[in-house]
């Protein structure tokens, strides 16, 4: 199982003044497959230096395999989910994010404003959902079926499902 970290970013939410429903769906749809333990959940403001601190720590020093993000993916003033995720990562994955729009585009033509981002900080994939949890549900169906073979792959010290390294 991989362990899961989901960190939903909400300035009301982090006051308590609005309910989470992004996380918990996402936790739900995770444990319906059978390969995710989301073993941390928190609820930050959106403050860039505060979202890189966490995303930091839940990557070098809890070693999470998987660090899913829900909000501040907008055009707001205060969303910086993408920067402070592009700001610690060492690779970018730009595909996700690309199937995820792209998923989202044959809904929605407001897709194209997700400014999402996914990449890699060491053993660590890290990847921006949305904030609603309607958008939530249409990028993780996108993601999922190839989410695993990518931590695979992460995990390995080569490529996965190869029996010696290409020459």
């Amino acid at each position: 199982m991989y362990r899961t970290g989901i960190m939903t970013l909400s300035d009301l939410g982090s006051k308590g003044q609005r309910e989470d429903k992004s996380g918990p769906m996402i936790a739900t749809m995770l444990a319906e497959t059978k390969l995710y333990e989301v073993v941390k959940t928190i609820i930050l403001p959106d403050d860039l230096d505060t979202i890189k601190a966490a995303l930091i720590t839940w990557a070098d020093e809890d070693h999470l395999d998987l660090i899913l993000t829900t909000g501040g993916t907008g055009f707001s003033g205060r969303d910086w989910t993408p920067e402070a995720t592009i700001a610690v990562c060492d690779r970018m994955t730009p595909g996700i994010p690309e199937a995820m729009r792209y998923h989202s585009l044959q809904i929605t033509p407001k897709a194209m404003l997700s400014r999402s981002a996914a990449g890699i900080r060491k053993q660590t994939l890290i990847i921006n959902l949305p904030g609603s949890p309607k958008a939530v549900k249409e990028n993780l169906e996108a993601i999922l079926p190839a989410l695993d073979h990518g931590l695979e792959m992460l995990q390995s010290s080569g490529s996965a499902n190869c029996a010696e390294p290409i020459k």
